[in-house]
Formats: structure tokens, sequence, C-alpha cells
């Protein structure tokens, strides 16, 4: 519960603090210059005039830009002040539970964004160098990124979505819409219109058939084009985005869902010319065949009672009893530090080849069934494993209803999110400072 008065000793030290902000000395002489003013308190913390007047400068620049009518000035600074009100509450909320973001999560969301404008991590950061932005931009981009998991953890714990309202998403036709597979297709369209003499039209196919085959046997479709029009053939195509069955071009729909990724058509002849089209990938497809992999395994990790030497010298005895005849779960029982498996003997049951931690994974990965693994080190510590099954199971029905769960949710994020805003800014202590 966030709580809506401060307590007077807390009282004093916000006072202190804002008393520092708003003065420093600005000549040998004493002189008091103001920095900035605090024109809020909010629950524990404050907005500064500085804050206000950038953010009123970004609306009035929003509106401008969306051609909308500007609000009286009064309804314009209600406006800016409840964003920034409801915006540090939020603030305010993401540390209290802890969410923080480090340097090297921000270098790599403003690395996504550099990208996404075709420049580099350097180039970015010069040019909001260079205007005199990049720590600005930087601050912000840690605010929305903490107000975004802050929102996402807070609100997806009032939704609740129910096995029936699943079944009768799965049901409908929005739903079986929605999750529909997507494919990604990407062509070559050889030309060969009514125009062309039937002689020509026969070389066309005989091309659209020779690129088919040099695609299936591994050349790229950026390469065949770029070939094609080198010698003068006017071909066109590239990659369609991600499309559902129903939105590619008819002549390709009948065909696309039967196809295999990977795999090139034979031409498709429209009143255009020849179509080669390969497809590169499918995402949201029911046949879901996952590969899994069971093992087991046994954990012994240096602590503050064993060294780092005594824990590779006890694994290396264990492994060395299992190959004399004793019983892994036995041990495992005994002996292992993994207490999410120690129960079970070390067995951890059927996992997804992907849902190994990644060290640990790539040691089992090439492992025969029913051979035990050397002594492996990792973070966790010392292990020896042994993969006792491999299957590839068919989790389509759980990706459906994964994938139903989550459009629910969505749907119902905004409405909940819109109340657990309204309750946070109605609990909260707010006092305007003129």
């Amino acid at each position: 519960m966030i709580k809506r008065f401060l307590s007077f000793p807390r009282q004093q030290i916000v006072w202190s603090i804002l008393l520092a902000c708003l003065f420093a000395s600005g000549t040998a002489h004493g002189q008091r210059q103001v920095l900035d003013r605090v024109i809020a308190i909010v629950d524990d913390g404050v907005i500064l005039q500085s804050e206000y007047d950038a953010r009123e400068a970004e609306m009035i620049q929003r509106i401008q830009e969306m051609g909308a009518q500007m609000p009286p000035p009064e309804q314009l600074r209600e406006q800016v002040m409840e964003n920034l009100i409801v915006e540090n509450l939020q603030l305010q909320m993401a540390e209290r539970v802890g969410i923080r973001f480090d340097d090297d999560t921000l270098n790599r969301v403003i690395t996504d964004i550099a990208q996404s404008n075709g420049m580099t991590f350097d180039q970015y950061v010069n040019a909001l160098d260079s205007q005199g932005m990049y720590l600005e931009t930087r601050e912000r981009i840690r605010k929305e990124m903490s107000i975004n998991e802050v929102q996402r953890g807070m609100v997806n714990r009032r939704i609740s979505i129910t096995d029936q309202e699943i079944e009768n998403y799965l049901n409908s036709e929005a739903g079986r819409s929605a999750i529909a597979p997507d494919y990604m297709v990407e062509q070559i369209m050889i030309p060969a219109n009514d125009n062309v003499s039937e002689s020509m039209r026969e070389q066309r196919l005989e091309l659209a058939e020779s690129v088919t085959e040099r695609a299936n046997n591994g050349e790229t479709f950026a390469t065949l084009r770029q070939e094609l029009q080198q010698q003068g053939i006017a071909v066109s195509g590239g990659e369609l985005g991600w499309r559902k069955a129903d939105a590619l071009p008819t002549l390709f729909a009948s065909v696309v869902p039967d196809m295999r990724i990977g795999e090139t058509h034979e031409p498709l002849q429209s009143s255009n010319g020849y179509h080669v089209i390969r497809l590169n990938n499918v995402r949201g497809d029911e046949g879901r065949l996952v590969p899994q992999t069971e093992a087991r395994h046994i954990l012994i990790a240096p602590n503050e009672i064993r060294t780092e030497e005594q824990a590779r010298r006890l694994i290396n005895e264990l492994h060395q009893r299992i190959l004399d005849g004793e019983d892994f779960n036995v041990l495992a029982r005994q002996y292992s530090d993994d207490n999410m498996t120690v129960v079970g003997g070390g067995d951890m049951g059927w996992v997804n080849d992907n849902g190994f931690p990644p060290e640990f994974g790539e040691r089992i990965s090439t492992l025969p069934v029913g051979e035990l693994s050397e002594p492996f080190r990792t973070s966790f510590g010392w292990h020896i494993a042994e993969v006792t099954g491999r299957r590839e199971q068919d989790l389509s029905r759980q990706y459906r209803r994964q994938q139903a769960e989550n459009a629910l949710r969505n749907r119902k994020f905004e409405l909940e999110l819109e109340n657990w805003i309204l309750e946070l800014r109605d609990e909260a202590y707010v006092k305007y400072i003129n």
C-alpha cells in the first residue's frame, strides 16, 4: 500500500534535500542563485520546475506534429503535471521492488536503437553527444524500461485467465486467425507476360526451373537475383515479410502451408511471369515437434567448508564409484548440491534442448544415451551427468494454449493498467508548491 502521508522526520529530510537543491553560492560574496525549483512533492519524491518545462515542451511539440488543437494553458498544465506525477509514482515503486538496469543492459538497448537507425553504438552516442542529449536520452531510456517492467509485474498479477476463456478463444474465428502460423516467404519473379513469344516463354520457364534447382542446392536468392539482373533480365522479388497464409498472394497461399522450411517450390506461373518461391521460416506453426532430453546429474559445488580442489576430488571419486557399479540415484541423494533434483536422485526430467543452462546443455548435447560423462565444471560447480533419453515431443497444444492466453492477457492489460494507475494516483500524497 502506498503511504498517503509522509512522517514528520521524512518531511524534514525531504525539505533539507530540497533546500540544498534550490540554492547554490553564486559569487564570493555569498549571493544565492536559484538553480531549480521544486513544484510538487509526490509521496517520497519531488517534481522539479525543469522537469515540468521539458515535459511541457515535449507535449506542445507532439500536439503540433499531430496537427491537433492546443488545449487551454490551465488544461495543458494539468495534463503535464498528471503525467509527471504518475511517472514519478511508478519510478518510486520500481525502486521499492528493486527494479534496476545496469549499464550493460542500457548499452544493449541503445545498440538496438542505433542499429534501427542504421548506426553503430559509437555513431549514435556521438550524434546524441554533439547535441548535448546523450545523458538525458540514456536516463529517459532507463526510466521507460523501469516503468515498463513495474507495469508488467504489477498489472499481470491482477489479470486471471480461466481455462474456459482459453477454450472459447481457441474456438472463435478471431482466435483461430490470431494463432494461425506466420510465413516468411522470399521470391524471384522472372518476367514472361502475354506479350512475349512462345519460345521466349519456354526459355524463361527453363531459367526458372534452373533457379529452383540451384536454390535447392544451397544458393541464396540474393545471389541468384543479382546474377540474373547482371544478365539483363528484369527480375524482381525479395522477402515478403511475416504473413499469414490468407495475407499471401493467392498464387502462393495454396502451396506455402505444405512447404518445408528451406524448401524452394517449383515455378508458379502468373500473367506476369514465373515465380520461384522459398519458405525461409515459419512461426506459430501447430506442428511443433520440440527436441527434448532426459538427464540426471550430480552437482558438487565449492562453498564455505569445501574448497575448489576438494569439490573436484569428490566429483572424481563419485564418478569412479558409479563406473565401479554403485547406484547413481543413491549417490545423488547423498551428495548432490542441487536442491531441485537431489530428492529424485539427480533426475532433471524431460527438458527442451534449449531449456538447460547453456554450459550444461552444451556438455550433454553430444553425450550418448546411457553413457556417464566425465566430470566437468560450470558456473554452478562440478558435475557428472548421464543422458537417459532423447525424444521429439509435440507441444502444439501447449503452444496454442499459451498463444491464446497471451492474446487474452494483452486484451485485458490496457484496462487493468488504467485501473492500476488510477488506484496508484488516488492513494498518493501530492502537495503542489507555488
